[in-house]
């Protein structure tokens, strides 16, 4: 799984509706067209992932970076369903913060926990909404 980096890939992934939706994290997904050149490069079935975690829903940089791990980890780790298996970009939205009551510790196990729950209950619905 290829990384997006730029703000002009960020975007055009971010351009598409979200195809799918959980409380605290919305999914961006872009198929390969003459407008994404960057999907068809390298590889002939590259996947691209990209996260965005906003400060204004995370405000410490260790909850940031917790959250963007555990999306890239789960990409990497976990066989993503056969509907999202075609060349495709994907962005994965921060859309809103964890309650700072239930989670004290910035980086805790139930973080990581809830974060990883919540990330494939969204790879299951993009997986049924295509």
């Amino acid at each position: 799984m290829l990384r997006i980096r730029t703000q002009a890939q960020f975007q055009l992934v971010m351009s598409q509706r979200p195809v799918a939706s959980t409380p605290h994290f919305a999914l961006h997904r872009l198929f390969p067209g003459p407008h994404a050149a960057f999907v068809c490069a390298a590889t002939p079935r590259p996947e691209w992932l990209g996260a965005v975690v906003p400060k204004r829903w995370a405000s410490r940089a260790v909850t940031r970076n917790t959250i963007k791990r555990q999306i890239y980890q789960l990409a990497g780790g976990v066989q993503a369903p056969a509907q999202l298996a075609s060349p495709t970009a994907l962005v994965v939205r921060l859309r809103s913060g964890f309650s700072k009551q239930l989670f004290k510790s910035a980086t805790s196990h139930a973080l990581k926990e809830a974060v990883r729950g919540e990330l494939l209950q969204l790879l299951a619905l993009a997986g049924r909404s295509t």
